[in-house]
């Protein structure tokens, strides 16, 4: 039995984002962080607990891991090692649900993000390591058609596009007049569908999410496919 809808989120969640935009130091946040329980972490938990089940009619193979963390939600806390910007928070709500093969978020998976002025879904495999990548290219090179009807899928483009870099030139290995080769430039097999704040709003929000993922499973199914992982 599908899991009961949870309380939507609220324009605070929103609200918060915007906030820490501008206030994005750890004072700053120290202060707020029970906002930040109430408007982000504790309604974000809740939508994850909803997917789980919703998840599984798409595929069993995907996690839905409802954690403060070490789970789908992902952590508030930016990376700066290696960044110009050391502002220390995302500024975003960042949810994945990733494959059971994939340790982290270079795997295919599902994705959420929340951001005040840039909500999107997302549904691939973002920044594959060589191998992955090399297998998903052998496999397009060798399984054309089946890549055309992935992401030629009437559902599937209603929704999505695919995104993210490319190379200039053709990848060592591939003949530059191969019919897909402006696939198989792709850095990224990851596609996204923009919508307005407003959505996450609303009450069905969560079964609108799962309908959407729904359509990508053509991609998806292809994908684990390449990666030999089941779907």
């Amino acid at each position: 039995m599908t899991a009961e809808l949870p309380p939507p989120f609220e324009g605070e969640l929103f609200a918060f984002l915007r906030e820490l935009r501008q206030h994005n130091d750890r004072n700053w946040f120290e202060a707020y962080k029970p906002r930040y329980e109430t408007a982000v972490r504790i309604p974000a938990l809740a939508f994850i607990e909803a997917m789980g089940p919703r998840l599984a009619t798409i595929s069993p193979h995907f996690r839905a891991l409802a954690k403060k963390s070490g789970g789908s939600l992902m952590r508030v806390y930016r990376d700066t090692r290696f960044s110009k910007d050391k502002t220390p928070y995302k500024t975003n709500v960042g949810i994945q649900f990733r494959h059971e093969a994939g340790r982290d978020v270079h795997c295919p998976g599902f994705y959420l993000h929340l951001e005040p002025g840039r909500c999107f879904l997302g549904a691939g495999i973002w920044r594959p390591d060589s191998k992955a990548l090399r297998a998903i290219r052998d496999f397009i090179a060798d399984n054309p058609g089946g890549w055309r009807k992935a992401v030629g899928d009437r559902r599937f483009g209603a929704r999505f596009m695919l995104d993210g870099e490319s190379l200039v030139r053709a990848p060592r290995g591939y003949p530059p007049d191969h019919p897909l080769i402006e696939d198989l430039k792709r850095k990224n097999f990851i596609a996204t569908a923009d919508f307005a704040d407003a959505k996450a709003l609303e009450r069905d929000f969560v079964d609108w999410v799962a309908s959407a993922f729904q359509t990508t499973s053509p991609l998806m199914r292809y994908l684990c496919q390449a990666l030999d992982v089941p779907f």
